[in-house]
């Protein structure tokens, strides 16, 4: 096995007690609060295989919420987040579900306000590493570790190619990209990691074009 950097062996700066089960469920529910983009109303938050069986004693649920409540994964805030939650009004489920997922930690967060509501799966695959496998329903795999710009459109000819254009434009290197749609002819996602923060004015740019319906970001 071939490692990026030390990190990938000593694991992250963290509140434990496992890399895996607190700092990745950490992550996954901060990609989720930064999507969402604003804290939300109510949370419910399905674990499945081992996240299901341990979530408690490997501090699963609070990683979880604190990474909803916008904390990394070395805040010690996270071991007192569920409380914090309350204190701020959010409602918060926790369900066990016994079905068998693709991966043992996986975790499906659904979460809302009177503004809307956004649903997530993400697994934790070791190491504080976590993907996003899917996002409202559209399939994708995004590692939460890079900036990525997240592009809801029309699945219509050209809208890829006018994307890549602007970042071009700005010389904004794509480190990985991918599109999915659910059905032919409608709504289709794009999802670009890149290899730096997009300014809001490059954004703002990106929602003018047309057949693009939304555009969101993770900043590093």
């Amino acid at each position: 096995m071939k490692y990026k950097s030390v990190f990938d062996i000593i694991g992250p700066v963290m509140i434990g007690p496992s890399s895996s089960h607190t700092a990745g469920a950490a992550r996954i529910g901060r990609v989720a609060r930064n999507l969402f983009e604003r804290e939300p109303k109510w949370v419910n938050i399905h674990l499945y295989g081992s996240f299901a069986e341990t979530y408690k004693g490997h501090g699963t649920d609070v990683a979880i919420i604190g990474g909803i409540l916008d904390f990394d994964t070395f805040d010690e805030r996270i071991k007192e987040s569920l409380e914090i939650a309350e204190q701020h009004g959010i409602q918060v489920a926790f369900h066990i579900e016994e079905a068998i997922p693709e991966h043992p930690n996986t975790a499906k967060i659904h979460l809302g306000d009177e503004h809307g509501e956004m649903e997530l799966v993400g697994i934790s695959i070791g190491g504080g590493k976590i993907e996003i496998t899917e996002l409202n329903g559209f399939q994708l795999k995004l590692s939460g570790h890079h900036p990525a710009i997240l592009v809801v459109h029309n699945d219509r000819f050209g809208a890829i190619a006018k994307v890549a254009n602007v970042l071009a434009k700005y010389e904004i290197n794509i480190g990985h990209m991918e599109v999915s749609r659910k059905e032919k002819g409608k709504l289709a996602l794009m999802t670009i990691e890149v290899d730096q923060n997009i300014e809001e004015s490059i954004l703002r740019e990106l929602e003018q074009l047309d057949s693009i319906e939304k555009v969101t970001t993770i900043v590093e």
